[in-house]
């Protein structure tokens, strides 16, 4: 177990971070993701881990690996500086003044999630995989509601509607209060595409992201994990994404859950 970190006082969350030129930082900037202790076991922690891979629209993930206990993803949040003023080939940092060639951003690769014949991409035993998850033929014809979320007039901050949480992340971001200058970079992002920054503790920070799920089916609702299951019988689909939002939990604005808890109340 570390020993804490000595508290330094904070600065302003709104200064910007101490850059010197514009750079790639002003399009992204990379982390490490926690992803959940090793001691939660591998059922829950590939599930953790295949729910935090599948947000790839504006997160790149690279490798993932183990310290202390813990399960870590390395990845490039590919959120931009709100202090960036780009127009065309040009561009002005509105903090610092610095003006230039519109910097490129990081590498952004392609990240497919569904791969052809039913293969998908997901984690086992805490390392990404390719694995075939066929859907389950129904012997048997089934009554159905639908989807719930099909006509749901959720939407997510940037005010795109529908699937608003599997577009919506949670993320834990590793970086202890001496690292005041990755701490400055994170708070400078754009919002909403990444914001709510709150310090969790003094190895890291939590903050909220706008990144669609990969997993989502062509007509942007729709999970294509679901139903599907693993060679040992578990559900492919994360578990909690198949979880009923808490009580008095803070919804989307047009969830049809939300309408539902205020029904029943």
């Amino acid at each position: 177990m570390p020993l804490p970190l000595p508290t330094l006082p904070l600065r302003s969350a709104n200064l910007p971070p101490p850059c010197r030129s514009l750079g790639s930082q002003c399009r992204g900037i990379p982390v490490i993701l926690r992803v959940g202790a090793l001691e939660e076991g591998n059922r829950s922690l590939d599930h953790e881990a295949t729910w935090l891979i599948g947000h790839t629209q504006r997160i790149t993930f690279y490798d993932l690996w183990e310290d202390e206990g813990e399960l870590y993803a390395d990845a490039m949040l590919h959120v931009p500086c709100r202090y960036l003023d780009a127009n065309g080939n040009s561009a002005r940092c509105a903090a610092h003044g610095f003006t230039g060639p519109n910097p490129r951003g990081p590498h952004k690769p392609s990240q497919p999630r569904q791969l052809a014949g039913d293969r998908f991409v997901v984690v086992e035993n805490r390392r990404e995989t390719v694995r075939r998850l066929p859907t389950p033929p129904r012997l048997l014809p089934v009554l159905t509601s639908g989807n719930p979320c099909a006509l749901a007039a959720c939407r997510t901050a940037d005010n795109l509607r529908g699937a608003a949480c599997c577009r919506d992340l949670q993320i834990e971001i590793m970086c202890t209060n001496r690292q005041r200058k990755l701490e400055a970079l994170v708070r400078s992002r754009r919002s909403p595409y990444l914001c709510k920054v709150e310090r969790a503790g003094d190895y890291s920070i939590e903050a909220e992201m706008i990144s669609a799920c990969g997993y989502l089916d062509d007509d942007g609702i729709g999970c294509t994990l679901h139903e599907r299951r693993r060679a040992d019988g578990r559900p492919a689909k994360p578990d909690l994404c198949s979880e009923w939002p808490p009580k008095k939990h803070t919804l989307h604005p047009g969830c049809v859950f939300a309408r539902r808890g205020m029904r029943s109340t």
